[in-house]
């Protein structure tokens, strides 16, 4: 008996469950401690937590198709994964601010500009400096959280093009060349069985 995985499916489902995770941590973290949300302890958790998922989906996909592939092989199954993953927190957060609790983006503005203003008073900037980057602050801030249509479109695509890239990184890493190269993965599947 012959044992195949569809990667495709597997990076699908992958995505779907990192998705998923990340947004089970948005509103746990949202509805019990706000305040932190515009932490850079979140920040650090939510990295964390997200290269420990990239880590463990690449190492799980490619022992599914058995233990070798390619950086071709191995770079589309790990993009799918990571833009899956972010596409629906990317989503999730528009529909939550719109429709869930439309406090949310007004809310999370103010605590960025805060911590933002809190920051470069700490560096010791101006009061001049201080006010041209925050209006700055401000604009990126808005759209952020606030995004019409075409932000929304940008903010996506530039999204897109670092997890890109961050597959890629993941891709160089995780790739494994088949040292026996007359070696075929689906007769040692079924050899195992």
């Amino acid at each position: 008996m012959t044992s195949t995985v569809n990667i495709k499916n597997e990076a699908l489902k992958n995505g779907l469950i990192w998705g998923a995770v990340n947004i089970v941590l948005f509103l746990a973290t949202w509805y019990l401690a706000p305040s932190l949300m515009s932490s850079y302890a979140y920040a650090a958790i939510t990295i964390l937590i997200g290269i420990a998922f990239a880590i463990f989906f690449c190492i799980d996909m490619r022992k599914k198709v058995g233990g070798y592939w390619t950086f071709g092989e191995a770079l589309w199954p790990i993009f799918v994964t990571f833009v899956l993953a972010m596409g629906i927190v990317f989503v999730f957060n528009i529909v939550f601010g719109k429709y869930i609790d439309p406090s949310y983006p007004e809310k999370m503005k103010e605590m960025v500009l805060t911590k933002t203003e809190s920051t470069m008073k700490s560096f010791g900037l101006s009061d001049e400096e201080i006010s041209k980057a925050m209006d700055k602050t401000h604009e990126n801030v808005e759209q952020q959280f606030s995004p019409n249509f075409s932000q929304a479109i940008v903010g996506f695509g530039i999204s897109a093009v670092m997890y890109f890239i961050g597959a890629l990184i993941f891709a160089l890493i995780f790739k494994r060349s088949n040292p026996n190269p007359f070696d075929n993965p689906a007769q040692n599947n079924t050899e195992g069985n």
